[in-house]
């Protein structure tokens, strides 16, 4: 069987973990800044995880 390629998308976007789990950058930081506030800004800059409903979605296009 051919090898699966990796989605060069999702290689772009999400990271894993040392222990395993995938890592994502939160959406709405990059236009239309003006009427949010400074809190949700600086909220938005980190990252977090992708949630459990989606880990096997990411996987496969990760192809981990």
């Amino acid at each position: 069987m051919a090898k699966l390629k990796t989605n060069s998308g999702a290689k772009k976007r999400f990271s894993l973990t040392g222990s395993g789990k995938i890592k994502r950058k939160h959406a709405y930081h990059s236009h239309i800044l003006t009427k949010k506030t400074k809190k949700q800004k600086r909220n938005l800059v980190k990252f977090t995880l992708v949630d459990k409903c989606d880990v096997s979605r990411v996987k496969e296009l990760l192809v981990i």
